[in-house]
């Protein structure tokens, strides 16, 4: 049985949104590697509910569930939509998350993904 446990550390202060400073893995026979999701959307919203989707799609063929997170990078075209994805967080995280323990997230901001239309990219590792 794969036991993961995410957590903060003290000294480092409080994260600045949903995710938490470390995950750590115990007993993983496998680790679940999901390249970066992209949606369509004519919106930020509208895209990033899309990447989350494909996500809980490519974890549900594994097995797995969000629950098997244990991290996330995230990508945006514009540092504009930092306040978006945040926001965005909060409403659907504690969803997709219900123990208020968020996987580590690092986010970057980046020129842009591989079409112009992409807004945000999220990346995933799981623990099986």
């Amino acid at each position: 049985m794969v036991e993961i446990k995410r957590s903060n550390v003290e000294s480092l202060g409080a994260p600045l949104g949903q995710y938490s400073h470390m995950t750590r893995v115990k007993g993983a026979s496998e680790t679940l590697y999901i390249a970066g999701m992209l949606a369509p959307g004519e919106d930020f919203d509208t895209q990033c509910t899309g990447v989350f989707n494909c996500i809980e799609a490519a974890l549900k063929s594994a097995g797995a569930g969000w629950a098997s997170v244990a991290q996330l990078t995230t990508y945006l075209v514009h540092s504009q939509d930092i306040p978006k994805f945040m926001a965005w967080r909060l409403r659907e995280f504690p969803r997709l998350f219900p123990d208020g323990k968020y996987p580590p997230n690092t986010l970057l901001i980046v020129d842009r993904l591989v079409q112009e239309q992409f807004l945000v990219e999220v990346q995933t590792i799981a623990a099986l």
